[in-house]
């Protein structure tokens, strides 16, 4: 199959004295969204995006073999990961001082190095401050998307009416309802893959075809059906049966999903720039301008409402003004709070939108780190099978306090797993030996393991916030994030039981337990910040409506993942996407109505 070749669509020039229908500040899978859904209806948008274009065709390379790499995938010298340990020892921000030329979050660290160091930034230039966090950003055209995981899951009630059912925190202003038609939307524009398995804690959504599971990880969901849990095919944001998508490709099966992070160079996973962002320029309603930080929503002094963007050339440094008619802010969760708390003006003296003095707070993710790994006895010396092309391995949906309560903490969490042939089985690292003999022993055993690690929900508090450094800048002068935050006692039991329910399930599907992970992993590792600035039905308590309007300013939006009320257990991205289409048809409805 011939690999997608493409110049993307010719961006129109950036004109500063026109007043757009909207700004968009963020290009990621929110930004994107907004993008798509505002052009779609005619509006002229101006995309604000912090970080560079890349050169797509150049920068994902997930056909590329590690022989055909200089260095087998690691970057030049002079480039640094953040290490585990550099997390929790030392305190933010972890660049200073560094001996190294460029220094990167965790995920630089990964398989490949190489792969992403034009796409995470660059902490030297980037710092924050306060309690330790390990935060994973990537500033260019379509942020993270470009290296996320590609789990898809869509949230129920159990989620959006968390309260209603165990009685903590604050349920959503919406249900299931309100959003299920905007994620079949999100399933058939942008396509997923997966298998139903008609479970109410987690509504299936409108697959194509899915990913087989290898023959270790049938054997294990055959053998969790009798305690009432299931193991599905990992549903992901991936297109197996094509999309009507110039720009993309479907999955063949062939890329380096499970070796690497960087991206998927068919475009067949879901990214900002192929699904949302070129399609819209293609419309000719889209103005695209890159390396431009935004500091400040401006605010009209006699209105009190959002009247343009202010921003940072990252290149030239100079600042520059863009007007519009509605702001929709889509940073990410935690630049979208800076942003807000940046925004301080004589009508929002806390930071616009903050009459709450909710933002920043009810910051939330999820807590990982425990996991299981097994050996599969008969399938030592099985024939090799093709698996690490697949763009993931399996699924195992919540199953604590859903119908039962369960003793010392609330909430729930589920499993990502995988098992299978890969380029490089990481069991020869622990395989004792040398030689021919070690060779037969890693070759029989390299389809043979099975893992999974838990993702469970981080409890909204509002004691778990984030504010502006009074000191510390970034390189282009503007104040640097400080964070207050910490995992409590119900995350810290919650991750005893994931590593306890993971060695009995596998231990009750007659799997070998080579190893039990019970390890927390520093906060943020997952890469799933959500709150911050989260909806709510009364303005004293929360910081946007229903539709992620500000309650204070009726024509700024924020459609990222700060709106979430609570982070359930399941990743995120594909109803941060929902929301935002949702958020985006009532935003284009009410400026033809004029009541924005």
């Amino acid at each position: 199959m011939t690999l997608i070749r493409f110049n993307s669509s010719q961006e129109p020039q950036v004109d500063l004295s026109k007043t757009y229908d909207a700004i968009v500040v963020g290009s990621g899978a929110a930004g994107g969204m907004a993008a798509h859904v505002l052009t779609s209806q005619g509006m002229k948008v101006l995309l604000l995006e912090a970080g560079k274009k890349i050169d797509i065709n150049a920068e994902l390379r997930s056909m590329q073999w590690p022989y055909d790499h200089p260095r087998r995938g690691e970057a030049p010298p002079g480039y640094h990961a953040i290490r585990f340990n550099e997390y929790n020892i030392r305190k933010p921000p972890y660049a200073k001082g560094s001996a190294f030329k460029h220094v990167f979050s965790y995920v630089g660290g990964w398989g490949g190095s190489d792969y992403v160091k034009n796409i995470l930034v660059d902490e030297k230039d980037n710092p924050y401050t306060g309690t330790k966090y390990a935060w994973v950003r990537a500033r260019l055209l379509g942020g993270k998307t470009n290296i996320w995981g590609r789990l898809a899951l869509r949230l129920s009630d159990y989620d959006f009416k968390g309260k209603t059912h165990d009685g903590y925190g604050e349920d959503w202003p919406i249900s299931y309802a309100d959003i299920q038609p905007y994620y079949d939307k999100v399933d058939l524009y942008l396509g997923i893959s997966g298998h139903k398995e008609n479970l109410p804690h987690l509504p299936d959504s409108l697959f194509q075809r899915p990913n087989k599971l290898t023959g270790s990880e049938v054997k294990l969901r055959k053998s969790l059906a009798t305690m009432n849990r299931t193991v599905t095919p990992y549903r992901a944001g991936v297109t197996t049966d094509g999309v009507k998508n110039k720009y993309r490709s479907k999955c063949f099966g062939r890329g380096a999903c499970g070796r690497r992070p960087g991206g998927c160079d068919i475009h067949a996973a879901f990214d900002s720039p192929t699904g949302l962002i070129y399609p819209a320029m293609d419309t000719g309603n889209l103005t695209l301008r890159t390396n431009s930080t935004a500091h400040e929503v401006l605010v009209d002094p006699n209105t009190g409402k959002a009247r343009g963007v202010s921003f940072v050339d990252s290149q030239n440094h100079r600042t520059y003004e863009a007007k519009a008619k509605v702001v929709i802010i889509a940073a990410s969760t935690l630049e979208s709070a800076r942003l807000l708390l940046l925004s301080k003006s004589r009508q929002h003296p806390n930071g616009i939108g903050n009459s709450s003095g909710h933002v920043g707070h009810n910051f939330c993710e999820h807590v990982m780190g425990p996991g299981v790994t097994g050996l599969m006895k008969d399938m030592v010396g099985a024939p090799p099978t093709l698996d690490d092309g697949k763009p993931g391995g399996f699924y195992v949906p919540r199953f604590r306090n859903l119908e039962d309560k369960q003793p010392g903490f609330i909430r729930g969490y589920g499993f990502e797993g995988g098992s299978g042939f890969s380029i490089f089985p990481d069991s020869a690292w622990d395989t004792p030996g040398f030689g021919g003999q070690f060779k037969k022993s890693v070759r029989e055993h390299a389809g043979a393991f099975i893992s999974m690690g838990g993702f469970g929900e981080v409890l909204a508090r509002y004691e778990n916030y984030v504010d502006l450094d009074p000191v510390e800048k970034d390189a282009w002068g503007i104040p640097a994030l400080r964070f207050h935050y910490e995992f409590s006692d119900n995350e810290k039991k919650m991750c005893e039981d994931m590593a306890n329910a993971g060695k009995e399930m596998f231990e009750t599907a007659g799997i070998e337990v080579v190893g039990v992970d019970k390890n927390i992993l520093t906060e943020g590792w997952s890469i799933h910040e959500l709150g911050t600035a989260r909806m709510g039905t009364d303005p004293k308590t929360s910081v946007l409506n229903q539709f992620q309007q500000s309650h204070d300013v009726k024509n700024l939006f924020v459609v990222d993942g700060s709106s979430h009320v609570s982070a359930s257990c399941q990743n995120p991205t594909w109803t941060i996407m929902a929301l935002a289409w949702r958020s985006c048809e009532h935003l284009a409805d009410e400026l033809k109505r004029g009541n924005l």
